[in-house]
């Protein structure tokens, strides 16, 4: 075998995976430059086959002309070629061999892949949610992201039992945050073009009482991940605690924003906002 063909191989994978994230994220991509280089590659190796599923379902796919039956067949071998390329260490496609790579060097494994594209699978069609369905959902298209990004966190690092189930529930809750945040940003769209209402009672448009509800139910999740941020390790404490503030002032703005205008367009938080959070980040990380 050679071993220098191979590395070629890792290394172009694990390229096509950081365009994917500076491609496709801002708050994300920009919190995670916190990171060391070899944690940065990780967490992208996470996101990108996160992005390239959610791109089957919503955009790309769908603006191809794709319909929705091959989009199904699509989004199946994804799950397969993922299962696979966790299996053999190997898949022709980069996206997925880079995630590989990540998943087998840090017990990633499809426990935490298949709840994720069983939620990417209920959007390829028009839905609502009961309670109960949107908590699944919501476990497995964000939950299981925060669980695989502390697994690379967490890598080496040796933890009380209760230590450990305060991470989870942290990772879970800040996953949990940042779906609910994307729902209200993105309500307009989903309701409108794709037919979707994931927060029961929401099927005719939000209204300023289901949007309160929904702001507390996010910022109920960002306390308890904020009893978790401070147990992390040092290298990725600061890096977790700007993507919560960038979704934190997400929040900010979309509670002050009314329901009649979310139901018509996407609250954004400007670069300059951002840029503050990243130097307060970044002062953080110095003074670890």
């Amino acid at each position: 075998m050679n071993t220098t063909d191979f590395e070629l191989y890792n290394t172009t994978a694990s390229a096509s995976a950081s365009i994917v994230i500076r491609s496709y994220s801002t708050s994300f991509g920009w919190a995670s430059r916190l990171l060391d280089a070899t944690t940065q590659a990780h967490i992208a190796r996470i996101y990108a086959l996160v992005r390239i599923a959610d791109e089957l379902v919503d955009g790309p796919a769908e603006a191809a002309g794709v319909d929705t039956a091959t989009r199904a067949v699509l989004l199946d071998e994804l799950e397969a070629e993922t299962s696979r390329a966790l299996q053999l260490g190997f898949s022709t496609n980069l996206v997925v061999h880079a995630f590989a790579l990540t998943g087998r060097e840090h017990g990633i494994s499809m426990d935490l892949c298949r709840p994720f594209f069983a939620s990417m699978r209920r959007d390829l069609e028009a839905a609502t949610f009961t309670d109960a369905e949107l908590d699944e959902y919501i476990y497995g298209s964000a939950e299981t992201v925060g669980l695989m990004c502390l697994a690379v966190f967490e890598s080496g690092m040796q933890r009380e039992a209760g230590e450990r189930e305060l991470l989870v529930a942290g990772a879970r809750s800040l996953g949990a945050a940042f779906q609910k945040v994307n729902f209200l940003r993105d309500f307009a769209c989903d309701h409108d073009d794709r037919g979707r209402a994931y927060f029961p009672g929401t099927e005719d448009g939000l209204t300023e009482s289901s949007k309160t509800a929904v702001v507390a139910s996010i910022r109920q999740d960002l306390r308890a991940a904020d009893a978790s941020i401070p147990f992390l390790s040092s290298g990725c404490r600061a890096a977790v605690w700007a993507a919560r503030a960038m979704f934190a002032a997400l929040t900010d703005r979309i509670e002050s924003t009314p329901a009649s205008e979310l139901m018509r367009m996407r609250v954004r938080v400007p670069n300059p906002v951002k840029a503050r959070i990243l130097v307060r980040a970044l002062a953080m990380r110095v003074v670890r």
